[in-house]
């Protein structure tokens, strides 16, 4: 069985000794910043947290429309009429 060799060419950059020099140059810096600047960067998640809640707040209310309620939830029924009171919902605390 004569199996035919398929010329592939120059190999890609990243199975290149060049490449891998640069992901191990890469890797090793990675590691030097990581450990120098841990606590620095593990000190700003707080941060991340409180900035997240804004950013949650407006992707949240996207599909809400505010501002534009027209037959919104009133399926039929007079736009100008009160919602029904549910027992305990009232300042008095359930008493009528």
């Amino acid at each position: 069985m004569d199996h035919a060799h398929h010329d592939e060419g120059p190999p890609s950059f990243w199975r290149s000794r060049l490449g891998i020099g640069w992901v191990v140059l890469a890797a090793v810096a990675g590691w030097f910043l990581w450990t120098e600047h841990r606590a620095h960067l593990l000190g700003f998640l707080p941060n991340l947290f409180l900035l997240a809640c804004p950013l949650m707040h407006v992707f949240m209310h996207h599909g809400h429309h505010h501002g534009s309620h027209h037959g919104h939830g009133n399926a039929g029924g007079d736009a100008s009429a009160p919602a029904a009171r549910v027992p305990g919902d009232g300042p008095q605390g359930g008493q009528s």
